[in-house]
């Protein structure tokens, strides 16, 4: 059971606190309900290349990085489709420091052309490298493309096209800045060797004075229901032929999330799973072999990837996968089967929970579905997935009419 209490600022900012004595240290963690879907389709790229833009100064503070190490911190970011989440970990009697570093950047950036300039060529240079250089970069690419027609999903955090970023102005900055980073689209929580009373008054003296700006309202177009295959092939200069699959999930808050999350580790998850045992160590199609997906808020992809072993027939190989997708639609699994992967789940769940770092990001991440207690209820969601509902969803998602097949073909 994780404790938490939480209070809103008159300016809208939730605040969550974390009390855990036996460290310390403490973290505040920052959350903005903004990410790649909320972009729009002409300039996106923007919520991760913020992300760099925050580190690049602030009004009051030209330097983010130097004061906090000073107080014996350190910290870091991350951007998904669906948020954008700044954290920091210091010693607890230090905590002040990372209140008026993250304070004055929400109050608002430098937004110097230098730093735009700067943290564009950083991004540029990751997309180059991660996404068109790199062999099969652009899969993520492709299958989100294929897969999704309408909702921002399609495109990938990074951004749908290069030129998107490299044709960032400042005033798109400046707007972009001050539609989403505001104190009302915002989640603080402090957790570690705190008291609330403290952070209260810490939180009002920093925070309180922000102007709350204008609450986001999401309208997000949601993707209608697929109703045909959708099939791509690609040949490129790549060491093996690959096979993607992807087939539409339940979301984040939907029914039937966790009975999917529980499938991909059934199919996929590490070298005791029935694809990897069936497709790499018995049939040898394939050299590596992964289901996955990446937990959307909203409608996500449940995806199947594997390099195949130099010869395999793609139609070959994909006939295995299907034959799998048969077993688990038509056998119900059985029950030391499904244990075994509720026990990996719990065993997740706890280890993440170890780390006092991790417990800030998980209390932000729920007070952002709407509700921080769902930290605590989250194992029980996955112990209430029975056999009959991994066959029930099982038939809904691996239908032919929901699947979308990327072929990548080697040159070589």
């Amino acid at each position: 059971m994780i404790h938490y209490n939480r209070f809103v600022l008159d300016n809208g900012l939730r605040v969550l606190v974390h009390e855990d004595a036996t460290t310390p240290m403490a973290v505040v963690n920052i959350l903005y309900d903004v990410g790649a879907r909320d972009e729009n389709p002409e300039q996106t790229g923007f919520a991760h290349l913020f992300e760099h833009l925050m580190f690049g100064g602030s009004i009051n503070i030209p330097d983010y990085d130097e004061p906090l190490q000073r107080a014996g911190g350190e910290n870091n970011a991350y951007t998904t489709n669906d948020l954008t989440n700044y954290y920091c970990q210091l010693p607890a009697e230090n905590i002040e420091t990372a209140f008026w570093l993250e304070s004055d950047r929400m109050l608002s950036l430098a937004f110097s052309k230098k730093s735009l300039d700067v943290q564009r060529k950083v991004v540029c240079e990751e997309f180059k490298e991660h996404y068109i250089n790199k062999p099969y970069g652009d899969v993520g690419h492709k299958l989100r493309e294929l897969a999704y027609t309408t909702h921002p999903y399609r495109w990938m955090t990074i951004g749908k096209e290069l030129s998107h970023i490299e044709h960032a102005k400042l005033d798109d900055v400046k707007n972009f800045f001050f539609k989403y980073y505001r104190p009302v689209n915002a989640i603080l929580v402090v957790a570690g060797n705190v008291k609330t009373d403290n952070v209260k008054i810490l939180a009002e003296k920093w925070f309180g004075p922000i102007e709350s700006g204008t609450k986001y309202e999401r309208n997000v177009p949601q993707e209608p229901k697929q109703t045909a295959l959708r099939e791509l092939t690609v040949k490129a200069d790549v060491p093996l032929d690959a096979f993607y699959k992807a087939w539409h999930m339940p979301g984040r808050m939907q029914e039937g999330y966790h009975a999917a999350d529980l499938i991909t580790e059934i199919l996929g998850g590490g070298g005791s799973s029935r694809l990897f045992q069936s497709l790499v160590k018995e049939k040898r199609l394939f050299s590596n072999i992964e289901c996955y997906h990446f937990g959307s808020l909203d409608g996500g992809l449940l995806t199947i990837e594997g390099k195949l072993v130099k010869g395999v027939d793609m139609k070959l190989a994909e006939t295995a996968i299907e034959e799998e997708l048969t077993k688990i639609k038509e056998t119900k699994v059985g029950e030391a089967e499904l244990q075994k992967v509720k026990n990996k789940t719990e065993s997740m769940i706890a280890f993440e929970d170890i780390a006092v770092m991790s417990r800030a990001n998980s209390l932000a991440f729920y007070e952002l579905l709407g509700n921080a207690d769902l930290i605590n209820e989250e194992l029980s969601k996955y112990n209430q997935v029975t056999a009959e509902d991994i066959q029930q969803y099982s038939q809904q998602i691996f239908d032919v009419n929901n699947s979308n097949a990327l072929y990548y073909y080697s040159n070589n």
